[in-house]
């Protein structure tokens, strides 16, 4: 009897609102998304809207790609790989020669999330333990990858993202960063020299503006430095603020058509705020 109610509850959830049609149940509960009651609380609506908001903007970019052909997706700072798990689930598991690999420095999460697709017999997806920046150089992912996701990416986490992406020849690039410290902290380090240089160093004269503008920046600058490698740029809200304060995208796709000032307003940008320091991450 309990698992005959089980079954009834679980296909009741194909007509809930918040979870996606295809969705499977069992991978929502595994991922403690749902409740065994097959219930959303208001934590797991929030976790599940952001996600897939983002799979929104992602699903055109997989269309582009054949059946037939072979597409390659890395997940970086996958966490508990509610992403890469929710895309194969709703988009990748019924091709033959998609594959899906999470990049994730906590091992624990790593062998969980290998354990979870065993299970579902998710086949093509691997998991490996490494940070983005080991990931960079390691021989266990492609030489050349499709498609580079990293969803809240802390900090320098999504700058490595991008050298990886850049260094794998990736068609498509899409990005939330997130917790981004370590402009603030040069823009802090040079307040004093830059407020007596320059006048808009008045944006970034207190700790809190130091913190949002240098946000900011730096997603400016990893902008130009995409534009720069070749890649067209989307800049837009991954949902309402309501439900995170990190919450802008950056949707790159490789044209090869480099735009030949990027560099230089990326170099202007840096010597503006005085972020000489920084130069390498930015530019190269």
């Amino acid at each position: 009897m309990k698992s005959v109610k089980k079954q009834k509850n679980l296909a009741a959830l194909a007509h809930e609102p918040e979870v996606r049609q295809g969705q499977s149940p069992a991978l929502l509960q595994a991922l403690h998304l749902l409740t065994r009651e097959g219930r959303l609380n208001q934590d797991a609506r929030r976790k599940l809207k952001q996600v897939y908001h983002l799979c929104g903007f992602i699903e055109p970019l997989l269309a582009e790609f054949p059946e037939t052909e072979t597409m390659t997706l890395v997940d970086h700072g996958a966490g508990k790989s509610y992403l890469g798990f929710i895309l194969y689930d709703l988009f990748l598991k019924t091709r033959p020669k998609s594959f899906v690999y999470g990049i994730e420095a906590r091992a624990e999460l790593v062998e969980k999330a290998s354990a979870l697709a065993a299970k579902l017999g998710f086949s093509r997806m691997a998991f490996h333990a490494l940070a983005i920046q080991e990931s960079i150089t390691s021989p266990l992912l492609p030489e050349s990858v499709d498609l580079v996701t990293a969803l809240h990416a802390c900090d320098t986490a999504t700058d490595d993202a991008i050298r990886f992406a850049l260094a794998r020849q990736a068609r498509f690039i899409a990005l939330v960063p997130c917790c981004q410290a370590e402009v603030a902290a040069v823009l802090r380090a040079q307040k004093a020299e830059a407020l007596a240089e320059e006048p808009l160093a008045e944006l970034w004269r207190h700790p809190l503006h130091s913190r949002e503008f240098g946000a900011h920046v730096t997603n400016v600058l990893r902008i130009l430095l995409l534009q720069a490698h070749g890649y067209q740029v989307r800049v837009t809200e991954l949902v309402g603020w309501e439900h995170s304060l990190k919450n802008e995208l950056i949707i790159a796709r490789h044209t090869g058509q480099n735009r030949g000032d990027a560099q230089e307003r990326a170099k202007n940008l840096i010597a503006l705020c005085h972020l000489e320091k920084l130069r390498e991450r930015f530019i190269y």
